[in-house]
């Protein structure tokens, strides 16, 4: 029988309409002519609850059951209001913000510069919502995060002293995905209440043996110029060699973020396909607190794996620290906004409060920014989180090759000791671009230029 068939014996499509493609051999087997598996099927359709124990068709009658006990999808009146920042951003992004503020729990958005298309909420995608929580607007690497440190470095070591400074680079850092050391580092992080949820439990020594090390994708530590135009951050104004790096929760973060973004599907079968990956834990529920608990905990294991990375290569450098900053962008925080407490998630967002600090990066041969947050309302206090990407991995590893862009490298002064093409610097936006787009959201403290760069080996899968 054609589907067209199925469907016109009264059987929905979906599950109920598969599990009788399946059953159709069986039924031939046992004698059953088309006219009566087509009077079968319209018997079951008007009265499925009678036909639950069919010797073949009875799975068809109980997917009729359960599809109808889903509720269904209600649209709301009107969605919640967002703003956009930048131009010319793709339809698909836009599509999925458009999307995430007609959820019944969406109460106001923005969507960044750098905007590009993620998992349910587009990444530089801001939601505020209602005592909700939603683990794929949170992201999968939960708490992906930057961090800067300026040291005492002398500029000019960048040249004499390269060869050091990648050996050291190289001893104290680990790249992709599974990547650990064989004697794990310690941090005050491990001595948290990991136990907060039995699947964290369980993580703990994954984490531990992940501690101070990168995923794959577009994660990365630097060695490069720090500039301050004028007096900040306790420092004179001046050029610095600084280290900048980029990582997240590793493998814990994303095994966290798996299971409960499909936990939260599983309590949402209402939702639409279109909205699936939005689906939300109820904060007042077991599963949302869990979830709360185990991303706060992932936070704080992101801090710990940048902080154990810059602590063991200013050690290894026998330097000393002048100034550091680092924020998360990739996390959902309780805040209040136009009277009311939300729940904002940052998924591709760097916090913007007013005179919050933060970084926001460019691509390996252009700059990243430190930066101060002029506490835009419109924008739920939030900005960029980098330059965004203008291609898809796909599209980048089947259009460049490293002799394309090596001249990129060569006028930024920069020495890359490894990375995937798909992370060569035309996949990305222009960084400038994105920061005029959002004069209103931060100001420029100071600038910094990448000059020797470490990613994941070409070849690892991206996990970011």
């Amino acid at each position: 029988m054609k589907p067209r068939e199925i469907r016109e014996a009264g059987i929905p499509a979906g599950k109920p309409l598969r599990w009788v493609q399946m059953g159709l051999g069986e039924a031939s087997k046992s004698g059953l002519k088309k006219n009566q598996i087509v009077e079968r099927l319209r018997a079951i359709a008007a009265d499925p609850a009678g036909h639950t124990e069919d010797p073949i068709f009875g799975p068809v009658a109980r997917a009729i059951l359960e599809e109808a006990d889903v509720p269904k999808f209600e649209e709301r009146e009107r969605p919640a209001p967002y703003r956009q920042w930048g131009v010319d951003l793709d339809d698909l992004s836009i599509d999925q913000m458009r999307n995430a503020c007609r959820l019944p729990v969406a109460v106001s958005g923005a969507l960044m510069p750098d905007a590009h298309v993620g998992y349910g909420l587009p990444i530089g995608g801001v939601l505020g919502t209602r005592n909700a929580v939603i683990p794929y607007a949170v992201g999968v690497d939960i708490a992906c995060r930057m961090k800067l440190t300026v040291t005492d470095i002398p500029v000019k070591e960048l040249e004499t002293q390269k060869q050091h400074l990648i050996h050291v680079l190289e001893e104290q850092t680990r790249f992709g995905v599974g990547a650990h050391f064989r004697k794990p580092h310690d941090h005050a992080a491990m001595d948290l209440n990991w136990s907060v949820t039995g699947l964290t439990g369980k993580l703990k020594e994954k984490a531990r043996n992940q501690l101070g090390t990168s995923g794959s994708g577009n994660h990365f530590v630097e060695y490069g110029i720090f500039r301050l135009g004028q007096p900040e951050l306790g420092l004179p104004a001046g050029e610095y060699v600084a280290l900048l790096s980029h990582s997240g929760s590793r493998g814990s973060g994303a095994e966290v973020a798996a299971y409960y973004s499909q936990l939260a599907k599983d309590l949402h079968p209402e939702l639409p396909n279109e909205l699936k990956n939005l689906a939300w834990l109820d904060l007042d529920s077991e599963e949302g607190q869990e979830y709360w608990a185990a991303m706060n905990l992932m936070g704080e294991y992101a801090a710990a794996n940048h902080a154990v990375i810059h602590r063991e290569m200013v050690r290894a450098l026998k330097a000393r620290v002048l100034a550091d900053v680092e924020n998360h962008h990739n996390f959902a925080w309780k805040e209040v906004h136009h009277g009311e407490e939300l729940i904002v998630h940052r998924k591709g967002a760097t916090p913007a409060g007013q005179g919050v600090l933060g970084v926001i990066p460019g691509s390996m041969a252009s700059p990243a920014y430190v930066v101060r947050g002029l506490g835009q309302p419109d924008s739920l206090m939030s900005a960029s989180h980098g330059a965004g990407r203008a291609m898809s991995r796909t599209e980048a590893t089947r259009t460049f090759r490293w002799k394309d862009v090596r001249h990129l490298l060569d006028e930024a002064g920069v020495t890359l000791v490894s990375a995937g093409i798909d992370e060569n610097p035309r996949v990305y936006k222009d960084i400038r671009e994105v920061m005029k787009a959002q004069q209103d959201l931060v100001e420029i403290v100071g600038e910094f230029h990448p000059k020797i760069v470490k990613m994941a080996p070409e070849g690892e899968k991206a996990e970011d």
